[in-house]
């Protein structure tokens, strides 16, 4: 099964089931994630920096588009409620402009 690390926080690894978005995954985790805009791709607070795996994650959509354009979204990142992974395991961290004040992440 297609499987999250997120490096900054202490958690195990977070299975994606087929179809979802890796904000959908978290959220079934039990994670607190930011998304300001309702999941809707209409925001960038729901970002993830990929350090491993970028290139198995489902296409830019065309919001993330806009964003990486605009300089909002830098080529590292996505945004979990748009993207998705098919197979294979994808290690990310929760960028510090985006963490919540009451989540514990690690260094």
């Amino acid at each position: 099964m297609p499987t999250l690390l997120i490096e900054n926080l202490p958690s195990d690894a977070i299975f994606v089931p087929s179809g979802s978005t890796l904000l959908a995954a978290l959220q079934t985790a039990g994670h607190d994630w930011l998304h300001a805009c309702g999941a809707r791709g209409r925001c960038t607070t729901c970002r993830v920096q990929v350090s491993h795996g970028l290139d198995l994650l489902t296409p830019l959509t065309s919001a993330e588009l806009r964003y990486r354009e605009a300089g909002r979204l830098l080529p590292d990142e996505r945004l979990t409620c748009q993207a998705r992974l098919p197979a294979g395991t994808v290690t990310a961290r929760v960028p510090r402009a985006t963490q919540l004040p009451h989540v514990q992440y690690t260094q």
